[in-house]
This record gives C-alpha cells, structure tokens and sequence, in this order.
C-alpha cells in the first residue's frame, strides 16, 4: 500500500461559510495545482477554493459549509488522494522522503535524519546519531550538498564543531 502524502493541519475554522486555516506542509504555490484531498481517512473532496494568508492557507472544501462543520474538523490532517503527487520542482522533497536518509559527510555517515521542522524561511533537519544524540542542520545550499531520496542519502559538508551542539 502506497503511503499518502500529508499535505498540512487544519488549525480553525474561517468565518461563517465552511472555510478552514491550514497549516501547509508544502510550499503554498503548489496548492495550485491540487483540486481534492482527505480528510484523515476520509474519502478524497473537492477544493472548492484556497488563498493565502501569511504562512497558512484558507481552503474551502465542498461539503463543508458552515462554522460549525469546520469546526469538526479542527486538528485534523490533510492528504493527497493515494496515487497522487504534487510536482515539486528541483530541490524541493516531501519530508517522509527525508525521513531515514543517512546525513553522510566526506564518505562517513553522521547519522540517520529522524525529524524535519519546517520553518518559513529554511527547513532544519534533525540527524540522529549512531550513539542516540542528536544535531540539527539547516536545509541551506552551504550545508547541503546533495540529496537522493532514492538511495535515502544526503551529502553535507558541515562547519566544524555543529554534530557536537
């Protein structure tokens, strides 16, 4: 079974009309080209209509019409239909593509990243290493050498000293 993509939470309703804040996981330019998701389990709705709003996005999704139903849908997850993927462009991964990739460093790996933050303006990957501590490296070209999802490994180059903050 193929795993789905999660694309954001929904943090709180909007106005009176159905609308709901959602705390996106993607970039919110690629919202675009996303016409259905589900809710958790749920069967896959329409977006009827999305805007930005500083770093969240206010989505209308058909069924949902008034304070009250999306109100119930509070702290739930959004996700891609199964079998479907946004185009994310170069240099851009969904964090479950990142999660377990080996952080190597001039051929020695440093660890395993076991966590991704997003923040707005750089991701920070969480590596873990093989003695169960951990460091964080921010998602900057001077620090990120390559990436293959495929073959689960990222190439560093690190400044020295930051696997023992």
């Amino acid at each position: 079974m193929e795993k789905r993509i999660r694309l954001g939470q929904i943090t709180a309703p909007v106005g009176i009309k159905g609308e709901i804040r959602v705390y996106p996981y993607l970039e919110q330019t690629r919202f675009s080209d996303i016409h259905k998701v589900c809710i958790g389990n749920g069967a896959p709705v329409d977006v009827e209509k999305f805007r930005s709003d500083k770093n969240m996005l206010v989505m209308k999704l058909s069924g949902t019409d008034s304070r009250n139903d999306a109100e119930a849908l509070r702290g739930k997850y959004l996700y891609l239909p199964e079998g479907v993927r946004p185009d994310l462009g170069d240099d851009t991964y969904l964090i479950d593509e990142l999660k377990g990739c080996k952080v190597i460093e001039n051929g020695t790996v440093l660890g395993i990243v076991s966590e991704v933050i997003s923040r707005p303006f750089q991701d920070i990957y969480v590596v873990e290493k093989e003695d169960g501590k951990s460091f964080s490296v921010p998602a900057v070209h001077e620090f990120i050498i390559s990436v293959d999802t495929a073959a689960k490994e990222i190439e560093v180059r690190l400044p020295e000293g930051l696997t023992d903050l």
